[in-house]
């Protein structure tokens, strides 16, 4: 512990530092309780064992269907959504998160911060607008008293507000300057690193590309890192270095983002992919449309949990989990098409260790309806023959 304290004492970065942020096999369950006696009988995966690293002064995109866990991933990360499952990590300039006491956690709190979606609710309605920038700035003492009017007026005007806006509420404003000034909020702290939780979705499309372009001059200006959740393909191909793909709480895909959309190599990848729309009326795209819907993540399928949906499923996609490995260099990929000799040769002896499974269940059941039925044959010729004897 006493080396987590040396290193959040030490605000200067190591120059030798390749990544701000590294995630090693991360998971988040929800637990499911009966209604009566509120008992754990089950969990929802949300998050299902992911790994990544985010490189300094870089963008990370985080993309996949609704209710994958991208959210729950950059909240939980942050610690603002409980503790993750025994085994999981993650390392802010080498400091393990979760491992922190309560007060070198406050330390570092003004390094990690986050931009939520709804810009409506993430404000509060009874603060003006320099109180809620300012509010943390004065709570970890980021600058001396004399220098805090000057610096909330600075961190305005960088993030496009006026200093007069200083006094008004969140009311009076429009959705764009709203996220404006939930941006300031976090950029006030000085921090080192942003989740962006889908900071554009609530907005309109004129008003994103301001947001988007917002969010890169400060990373510029800054030397931020974000890690940026979104559900829309083309924002992230913009304002991305690198992109990870979920589904079902797990990391199926991981590349550079010129890689990953020139060559995606998961069928999941390549689905959503050819659901982005093109502006040319002449380009006709090969829409791959995933039959059924996303499986419950508190009971995922056996396996490969994307199986249910894919065109190219095979056999061993039904038994056997694939494995996350780098297909190419720096281009990771989770899918049974990609195996090696000794991947493929031990998918092939769990996929054969779970038919034999399954047919030896299904013998048993048969054998168990036979029994039944036999059962209720002899209680029927006993009936019988008891009404004969009354006769």
């Amino acid at each position: 512990m006493m080396e987590d304290k040396n290193v959040l004492q030490n605000n200067e970065t190591n120059s030798g530092e390749d990544y701000v942020v590294e995630v090693e096999n991360f998971k988040k369950y929800f637990p499911i309780k009966s209604s009566f006696l509120r008992l754990v009988i089950g969990n929802v995966k949300a998050v299902d064992g992911i790994s990544f690293k985010i490189k300094r002064g870089t963008t990370m995109g985080l993309v996949g269907e609704s209710g994958c866990g991208k959210s729950t991933t950059g909240r939980t990360m942050l610690r603002l959504q409980g503790a993750p499952e025994k085994g999981s990590k993650v390392l802010f300039s080498g400091v393990d998160i979760f491992k922190l006491s309560r007060a070198d956690l406050r330390k570092m709190r003004p390094k990690v911060q986050i931009i939520f979606q709804d810009p409506y609710s993430s404000l509060s309605p009874r603060m003006p607008v320099g109180e809620i920038i300012g509010e943390g700035v004065r709570e970890h003492n980021i600058v001396p008293k004399e220098e805090y009017d000057d610096y909330i007026s600075r961190i305005m005007k960088a993030c496009g507000l006026q200093e007069y806006h200083k006094d008004r509420y969140p009311h009076e404003f429009s959705g764009g300057q709203r996220q404006r000034i939930c941006i300031a909020r976090a950029l006030a702290l000085n921090p080192e690193f942003i989740v962006c939780d889908e900071p554009v979705s609530a907005l309109d499309v004129s008003i994103q590309a301001q947001i988007i372009n917002l969010l890169k001059q400060l990373q510029k200006d800054f030397n931020l890192t974000y890690l940026f959740i979104s559900h829309d393909l083309s924002v992230v191909e913009y304002i991305s270095d690198t992109v990870g793909v979920m589904y079902l709480g797990n990391l199926v895909e991981f590349s550079e983002t010129e890689k990953l959309f020139s060559k995606p190599l998961h069928p999941y990848t390549q689905a959503l992919f050819s659901a982005i729309p093109v502006p040319d009326p002449d380009v006709k795209m090969e829409r791959i449309v995933l039959e059924g819907s996303i499986p419950s993540p508190a009971n995922p399928p056996k396996g490969c949990k994307f199986h249910t949906r894919c065109r190219d499923c095979m056999g061993i996609c039904k038994y056997a989990e694939p494995v996350y490995k780098e297909v190419e260099p720096g281009h990771f990929c989770a899918c049974h098409l990609y195996n090696d000799p000794r991947e493929q040769a031990e998918a092939e002896r769990i996929m054969n260790e779970g038919m034999a499974a399954e047919a030896l269940e299904a013998e048993k059941k048969a054998k168990k309806a036979a029994r039944t039925k036999d059962r209720k044959t002899d209680k029927k010729a006993e009936k019988k023959n008891d009404k004969k004897a009354e006769k």
